[in-house]
């Protein structure tokens, strides 16, 4: 039986986290309880990646002698709460827990977290097992400002990947796809209406299916803003085409009702067994391989995204955690990061359940791929993942205005509306709206 509590039981007895604290605390090297008798105060999103931040919390507190106040509350309110706190410059709490698609444009120009690359290069306040070079590319530049400032460290990238029932595929003879031609033609040779199967799920809600766009506009090599994040390129060729293939698998090859649908009724109705694929965030494979919540426990397999015409790349949205600017104990707070995006607790993480490393190296732990409740195929899809990632949303600081607005057109889309129409549409109504946040 495969349940989240299982694997975290199992996660803290297997990973003998008190043994390592009495090799750390003999290392002459690195002194972890530096900062003893100091506190600290997390500001935690409600999510997996803080269930395992606070089942291995005592341990952090042992290796340290620093007390820790954590909490999690819902990620929206968290997001609102965090902001609200930095921008007073009277936070309530030491370490912020952010997501990096909202927040870090906002944050990047508040400045209200430290910039951590002098703690990097102090080896009184960097253990020399942290190995900050095992950290992939694509999630050291979702956490770094476009000044260079690197204001955080990544704790967890969520790719997207293909789900894929590998029974229902077996009977049509469909292949894995390789490319999202593939993808919408294998979807259409699953599709039956007539006995309720269908080849694809996404999302087709407004505002939550703004990321299964942009895995069609990252296979077609661009991005949607420039560089410099101030001109949009959401109404190009490109994003057009992306828009196009969106429209075509939502409408052809998806359940009806499936313009209501978020990532929820996307997991419920491919747990059914009636569903071919879905692309999504690899966050929700657990309940997918539990027999007692899912009808397809044992065929569900996992693939990379497939590859576009002109690129192959998956989206990646990033946890991430900073020290508050304004902390009267930066340093505590710093030990703390440096422990919660270490090897062990993201090796923690995975085997959890709660999302994927940012680390390469966890991908290669022998005693993971031994023994992961979710098997190699999900792990060499992980690390693949990895090196392949782009951001999945625009660095922007109105990045939530952007989903709504480019949400109604992918909705209205769904509907039958023409594409190219519904982007002009939309890139007309977003542009005041980015050159209001541009003024700062």
């Amino acid at each position: 039986m495969l349940r989240r509590r299982t694997f975290l039981t199992g996660s803290s007895s297997l990973l003998a986290a008190p043994a390592a604290i009495r090799r750390t605390r003999a290392d002459p090297v690195f002194d972890w309880q530096q900062c003893k008798g100091q506190s600290i105060v997390i500001a935690m999103s409600k999510n997996p990646r803080a269930d395992v931040m606070q089942q291995h919390q005592k341990e952090f507190e042992a290796l340290t002698g620093i007390k820790v106040e954590s909490e999690q509350m819902p990620e929206q309110q968290q997001r609102q709460k965090m902001v609200l706190e930095l921008s007073t410059g009277r936070p309530s709490f030491d370490v912020a827990h952010v997501s990096l698609h909202v927040s870090k444009r906002i944050i990047g120009q508040g400045k209200w977290l430290a910039d951590l690359r002098p703690y990097l290069a102090n080896p009184q306040l960097t253990s020399p097992d942290f190995d900050f070079a095992d950290f992939s590319k694509p999630s050291i530049e979702a956490a770094t400002q476009p000044d260079g400032v690197l204001d955080s460290v990544p704790l967890e990238s969520d790719f997207w990947l293909v789900y894929y029932n590998k029974e229902l595929l077996a009977k049509k003879a469909v292949k894995v796809p390789e490319t999202f031609e593939d993808m919408l033609a294998g979807a259409r040779t699953l599709t039956d209406k007539a006995s309720g199967t269908y080849g694809f799920v996404g999302r087709g809600l407004r505002n939550a299916n703004v990321p299964v766009w942009s895995n069609f506009v990252l296979g077609e090599d661009q991005a949607f803003v420039t560089p410099d994040g101030k001109t949009l390129l959401t109404d190009t060729p490109g994003a057009i085409a992306a828009a196009q293939t969106y429209q075509a698998i939502m409408r052809d090859c998806a359940p009806p009702g499936v313009v209501g649908f978020n990532w929820n009724e996307c997991q419920t109705s491919f747990m059914q067994g009636k569903i071919g694929m879905w692309m999504d965030g690899v966050g929700f494979t657990p309940p997918l391989v539990d027999p007692k919540k899912s009808k397809i426990a044992d065929h569900v397999g996992f693939a990379v995204m497939p590859a576009g015409p002109e690129a192959h790349a998956c989206s990646v949205f990033t946890d991430a955690l900073g020290v508050v600017s304004k902390s009267k104990n930066k340093d505590a707070a710093y030990l703390y990061i440096q422990w919660a995006t270490g090897k062990q607790m993201l090796l923690n993480l995975v085997r959890a359940g709660g999302g994927a490393s940012p680390r390469l190296s966890t991908y290669a732990d022998p005693e993971l791929l031994k023994d992961s409740p979710f098997g190699r195929e999900w792990l060499a899809t992980l690390l693949a993942s990895a090196k392949m990632a782009r951001p999945g949303l625009p660095e922007i600081v109105p990045v939530t205005e952007f989903r709504d607005v480019f949400g109604v057109a992918l909705t209205n889309m769904i509907g039958g509306a023409d594409p190219a129409v519904e982007l002009r549409k939309a890139t007309d109504a977003f542009k005041p709206v980015l050159e209001k946040s541009l003024q700062g």
